[in-house]
């Protein structure tokens, strides 16, 4: 596969803080990202807030670089009562060389939609707040 699934989340610049010991961009770094986008989009679905509840998944492919791009893309798989399942890309791009991309990571995240006291209510409510 040469192109991202699912809707543009979240695009930053891996910079030399963000690095393991090796010099490769760290493995938790690139989640905590994927976290952010899947939040975003679990937001943008539920209109409220929500909260990570499990990641089922996670592989690393390639590692990433000081200075590439990184793209996190979100694909909604399952709506529950209360929870999404959202697959979440994480593709680079090695700027300004080149403009391909290649995919770095990939993972399931589920998170819950919760209410302004950090109880799970339903995704799809009458009303939204």
């Amino acid at each position: 596969m040469l192109e991202p699934r699912g809707e543009l989340m979240l695009r930053t610049l891996a910079m030399p803080a963000d690095t393991n010991p090796n010099g490769d961009i760290f493995g938790g770094w690139l989640m905590s990202q994927m976290d952010i986008a899947g939040g975003i989009a679990g937001k943008q679905r539920s209109f409220s807030r929500v909260s990570t509840v499990a990641v089922e998944s996670m592989s690393f492919h390639q590692p990433v670089k000081v200075g590439e791009v990184v793209c996190c893309y979100a694909e909604l798989m399952h709506v529950g009562t209360t929870s999404m399942r959202i697959k979440l890309e994480v593709w680079k791009m090695n700027m300004p060389l080149n403009q391909t991309r290649s995919k770095v990571t990939e993972g399931i995240f589920t998170y819950v939609a919760i209410d302004e006291n950090g109880r799970p209510i339903p995704v799809d409510r009458t009303e939204k707040s």
